[in-house]
């Protein structure tokens, strides 16, 4: 719903990301259908909606242009995006050059700053440091303090927990849990922890000759 940060949790293969891509428009589902009503601003895994060969600053203007918008639409934002994502010096470079880090500020700043009605951010915001995290998690406060909608899938629980409202647990494509953040994530992380105990007893059962 409007103004809703949505945080999704589960173990890997859950169908996190997948969800993402469906909600994202890059997968098709086998099943069932999505209603979008808004813009979709969406960071997923680091390459998604890039040109390698073009430079940060062509790259910019060819996510606006993908999200529907005028070039001076753009270019109204586009200083505020440089400024957010650090990488100035960079900005006229090709982005096969650059690094994993420096391709998650300029894609996390994009998806950010080009007004989208829905943010969508995947666990890549785990590449580059704790200081530009911090800064990311900031913004994306902010975003939803402005009405706006968040879709947040990290397995950073504390990151989960500060930003969301409200959780749902994805297990192998099902829903386990969905409520209150800090109820789903103590249940969750309940789970893993009971997963965890029971795979180390295994391990230290005695093997038979």
């Amino acid at each position: 719903s409007d103004g809703e940060t949505l945080g999704i949790v589960g173990s890997n293969g859950a169908g996190k990301s997948t969800l993402l891509k469906v909600l994202s428009r890059i997968t098709k589902p086998t099943k069932g259908r999505v209603e979008i009503c808004g813009r979709v601003g969406s960071l997923l895994e680091v390459g998604t909606g890039f040109h390698n060969e073009l430079s940060g600053r062509e790259n910019i203007y060819l996510n606006g242009a993908i999200l529907g918008m005028k070039r001076a639409e753009i270019q109204k934002k586009f200083d505020e995006i440089v400024e957010f994502s650090e990488i100035e010096r960079f900005l006229d470079t090709p982005l096969k050059h650059y690094s994993s880090g420096m391709y998650m500020r300029l894609a996390f700043s994009v998806a950010a700053h080009l007004d989208p009605e829905i943010l969508i951010v995947d666990e890549v915001l785990a590449v580059g440091d704790v200081g530009f995290q911090k800064k990311c998690l900031g913004k994306m406060r902010d975003i939803g303090e402005s009405g706006r909608t968040i879709l947040f899938v990290s397995h950073d629980m504390r990151a989960v927990a500060r930003l969301c409202s409200r959780v749902v647990w994805l297990d192998n494509g099902n829903v386990r849990g969905d409520g209150q953040s800090d109820a789903v994530i103590a249940e969750y992380l309940h789970e893993q922890t009971n997963i965890s105990s029971v795979w180390k007893a295994d391990e230290l059962k005695p093997t038979g000759n």
